[in-house]
């Protein structure tokens, strides 16, 4: 098995390149199974949960052909023969379940298991049955698989979700693309990749309203046609990157990305003393002076501070001068990182879905272990600005959202090298 072994270095500099977004990818790749035509996305992140996705809609019966080194991904499902999303593939990964949406609308029929991923707490599928039988579904939990039909047909409603919740906005919405009438979707996600797939799909010849605000409308259509479309840029994968040079000081520059999907973290970097710039090219960020001041972070639903960020957010305030305050309002197991930031020197309370931090003036290389993917690239950016060595075991969940990070912190300057354990 894998490690990274980090040192602390001093100062980065130079630039490092935004791959596409791994959840808008995997809401993405489903939107084949709506339509006939081919559906060809452009900017994809090679990462292993694509691969995933890829293996699970070829069980389908759907052609998926990964192109240009993987950043191209041609996919068609003109000829579906299976309807059974099976348990060994979509354990592996949440966003699996993101096929029973587009399966019911298309086939009218699907049976999927329950999904896996990382282990940062509960994440049921209610919200997804709730929505999905407002359009006529029938759903039944039996053996640990959702057995879905819509004998009908799906048929155009007004769903209200009780969260706001992306995975649940993403399934009911490929649905109600195909479903006759009209459908609302209120107190919908509004996250970028949300938008992202509302604008493939309407490529593709859906009539969708409203998305990237709460409330979402969706005119049902006979069929879909393909489309070719470039994935957005991976915010969480910007927003780690932009603190590595938070961290280790010095001035980085984050090519493709933008601010408009970052903004609330970037009002908590500007707090905390970075300052951060829009160029042409992209984002560039460097540390004002000293150590960075500690801020409070409470985790929101977009356009508030991603969950997806907490952890890298929690390995900068390590250091910071004072105290912090970290609140986690959509997982309540996301502190797992908190011990192993520990056994580095920083000083951390963990209290249910809160964590104070008490910066320390330096962290110490020490070997820890990943615990899910944010946790284990969030050891990476700590190491980064420790005295010695860090050694981070279990970095498998790091290949699941981050592609090439050795070569990218390298590029930077950081020394960093992937290494067989012993």
């Amino acid at each position: 098995m894998d490690q990274i072994i980090v040192t602390g270095n001093g100062e980065l500099s130079g630039e490092i390149p935004i791959a596409g977004a791994k959840n808008a990818c995997l809401t993405l790749m489903p939107a084949t199974l709506l339509s006939e035509e081919p559906l060809t996305l452009t900017n994809a992140p090679r990462l292993s949960d694509i691969r995933t996705m890829s293996t699970l809609l070829q069980s389908l019966g759907a052609e998926v052909t990964s192109l240009q080194d993987g950043q191209v991904l041609a996919m068609s499902s003109h000829d579906l023969t299976n309807h059974v999303a099976d348990y060994d593939i979509v354990r592996k990964m949440r966003a699996s379940n993101l096929v029973l949406g587009p399966m019911l609308a298309r086939l009218g029929q699907a049976v999927v298991s329950l999904p896996g991923g990382c282990a940062i707490g509960a994440r049921p599928m209610d919200l997804h049955i709730h929505g999905l039988e407002a359009l006529g579904a029938e759903i039944e939990l039996r053996d640990g698989y959702l057995h879905a039909k819509a004998p009908g047909g799906l048929k155009g409603a007004t769903v209200e979700f009780s969260f706001a919740s992306v995975g649940a906005t993403e399934n009911v919405l490929m649905a109600a693309t195909l479903a006759k009438g009209t459908t609302v979707l209120k107190n919908a996600a509004r996250e970028p990749e949300i938008v992202d797939l509302a604008t493939c799909l309407r490529k593709m010849g859906a009539r969708i309203e409203g998305d990237g605000t709460s409330t979402i409308t969706i005119e049902g259509v006979d069929r879909l046609s393909g489309a070719t479309h470039p994935v957005v840029t991976d915010r969480i994968e910007l927003g780690t990157y932009m603190l590595a040079p938070a961290i280790a000081g010095g001035e980085v520059e984050c090519l493709g990305g933008k601010l408009h999907l970052v903004e609330s973290f970037v009002e908590k970097l500007d707090q905390a003393g970075i300052d951060v710039t829009e160029t042409d090219r992209g984002l560039k960020v460097r540390r004002r002076n000293g150590r960075v001041a500690a801020v409070d972070v409470t985790t929101e639903p977009f356009p508030g501070f991603p969950t997806d960020l907490q952890a890298q957010m929690m390995a900068l305030l390590c250091t910071a001068e004072g105290t912090s305050v970290l609140e986690e309002k959509i997982f309540e197991n996301r502190f797992m990182h908190a011990p192993e930031l520990m056994r580095m020197g920083a000083q951390i309370e963990v209290h249910g879905g809160t964590a104070t931090v008490h910066g320390v003036e330096r962290l110490k290389g020490a070997p820890v272990m990943a615990t899910d993917l944010r946790a284990s690239v969030s050891l990476i950016l700590a190491g980064l600005a420790a005295e010695g060595e860090t050694v981070v075991s279990r970095v498998y969940h790091l290949d699941r959202g981050y592609e090439h990070v050795v070569r990218k912190l390298e590029g930077v300057g950081a020394k960093i090298e992937r290494v067989k354990a012993e």
